[in-house]
């Protein structure tokens, strides 16, 4: 039998020459649900496999990042950005000798319950739903409960909390503190993700026409680099740097995922120049998505039945059943179904 390898045990054993603020999968606080142990793979390696596998991360394929269902074939959706930030994410965990597994897994299921229309569609539902409408809250019941018709994928502790706080503010790249991820894994998927969409979208808006190269702040670029891969680097770089203390060879240091103040300050920069030329400009061109996203869930809040019945099953308060459908959508689904519906054009 396979278990007479002891596979899963020999990895768990390498896992105790990490970083000792690394979290190692066998001290893992576990799942809501107890299960057996696999055989071959940690619980991290069997998160990341769940997420992988499941249909909410399938549908991110066709789910905006910024630009609502592209026709150019080489923008960033919800997907790429998503493998972006997991590829960033474990760079800088296996430097700071942090478990990349577990970095992976919550890279990978961050944001697997964001809104057709990106945050035009989350900021739309946020305003119909009386409990109001996060992405990062939804990525959650999505995996605890939404996938596998009801049961979830039982994720494990760690896993959980890297989703559900991975979330930032628009003012700081490095967020607020009061919902911080408890492992460092965590932390450095929140700071990977404003990595990954500073820069791809930048190069999106450049492909878009709406900014151009010389636009971009000089003081910024004098610090970061003048190219997308320059840019990267120098927040990887500056990002391992900062956290060295994250790996435990410097005695006495408080470990934290940071960046330096001078690389910080030219990446909000950057980020707050997206806001202005980009996201704001192109917020006020999506009122369209905007109200297919209305139009729907005032529709079917009175139009229970036409919900698919695991959406149904899953509650009993009607905004609640909308707000878990439509946050599942595609783009394209939404745009077909309201056209279906004859709510829109």
């Amino acid at each position: 039998m396979i278990s007479e390898l002891r596979i899963r045990e020999r990895i768990e054993a390498r896992e105790e020459n990490l970083s000792p603020y690394a979290v190692k999968s066998r001290l893992s606080r576990g799942r809501q649900k107890a299960e057996d142990p696999d055989p071959v793979r940690t619980c991290f390696q069997r998160d990341r496999d769940r997420i992988i596998h499941s249909k909410a991360f399938r549908r991110l394929k066709h789910k905006t990042q910024v630009f609502i269902a592209p026709l150019g074939d080489h923008f960033v959706t919800r997907l790429t950005h998503t493998l972006e930030v997991t590829q960033i994410a474990r760079t800088i965990a296996r430097a700071l000798n942090l478990n990349e597994d577990l970095t992976e897994a919550i890279c990978l299921g961050h944001d697997l319950g964001h809104t057709p229309f990106g945050h035009a569609g989350e900021e739309v539902l946020n305003e119909l739903y009386p409990k109001g409408f996060h992405h990062n809250e939804q990525s959650l019941r999505v995996v605890d409960l939404l996938e596998k018709n009801g049961q979830g994928l039982n994720l494990s502790f760690e896993v959980r909390d890297g989703i559900l706080n991975h979330s930032k503010s628009r003012s700081n790249i490095l967020g607020e503190v009061h919902n911080k991820a408890a492992t460092f894994e965590g932390q450095i998927c929140r700071i990977a993700d404003a990595v990954a969409y500073i820069n791809h979208d930048i190069l999106d808006s450049i492909r878009a026409g709406i900014i151009k190269a010389n636009d971009l702040p000089l003081g910024a670029v004098s610090v970061l680099g003048n190219s997308h891969s320059q840019r990267i680097n120098t927040m990887v770089c500056d990002i391992i740097k900062s956290s060295w203390s994250c790996t435990g060879l410097i005695p006495g240091a408080e470990p934290e995922v940071t960046m330096s103040n001078k690389v910080l300050s030219a990446s909000n920069t950057l980020r707050d120049f997206l806001f202005e030329q980009v996201y704001q400009s192109k917020d006020r061109k999506a009122e369209h998505e905007r109200e297919i996203v209305r139009l729907l869930y005032k529709y079917l809040v009175d139009h229970q039945d036409l919900l698919p019945m695991e959406y149904i099953a899953l509650s009993d308060k009607p905004e609640q059943r909308v707000v878990d459908y439509i946050a599942g959508m595609t783009d394209l689904f939404a745009l077909r179904l309201a056209k279906e519906l004859n709510l829109a054009e």
